[in-house]
């Protein structure tokens, strides 16, 4: 498996997989627009995580320019959940953060009902560091859920 970043062919591949109805509760689905947008952005990197048979699944970084090394990783899923390759998705697109944008804290979030993703998140060694309770509104649930904040530092990073 590798990452490389996405190009617009990749944008059918990225709404087929978000656009899907169990992710909906948990991921925004975006149009091609907006997907362009981030390809030329200096504060995004969104990526493809592929093996030789094409597109595993995508991840979008949000990457201020304010110089404090603080990175989020704002979106991430994969085609194929359950099986088995969480933890090395999860690991590469928290090595990317780490060593290729330079990343001092990496940080993301989850919904407070996406259970699965939150167990993965402390299994690859985010730290829960908050809840904001009936904070998001989530069209396809038609109600307000709960957020997660998950953050891990360069430090944890480089001792796990």
């Amino acid at each position: 498996m590798r990452l490389r970043p996405a190009l617009a062919a990749d944008f059918g591949f990225i709404r087929s997989v978000a656009g899907r109805a169990e992710y909906a509760p948990f991921i925004t689905d975006e149009d091609e627009a907006g997907l362009a947008d981030y390809l030329t952005s200096p504060a995004a990197r969104l990526l493809i995580w592929e093996d030789d048979h094409g597109p595993s699944g995508f991840a979008l970084y949000a990457v201020p320019q304010d110089g404090a090394g603080v990175v989020e990783l704002r979106r991430l899923a994969l085609d194929q959940a359950g099986r088995g390759e969480g933890q090395a998705f999860l690991a590469a697109m928290i090595g990317y953060a780490f060593h290729d944008l330079a990343a001092q804290r990496l940080w993301l979030d989850a919904s407070g009902e996406n259970l699965r993703a939150q167990a993965a998140y402390v299994r690859a060694g985010f730290v829960l560091e908050g809840r904001l309770r009936g904070h998001w509104y989530r069209p396809a649930l038609g109600r307000v859920v709960d957020l997660l904040i998950y953050g891990m530092l360069r430090a944890e990073w480089q001792a796990g």
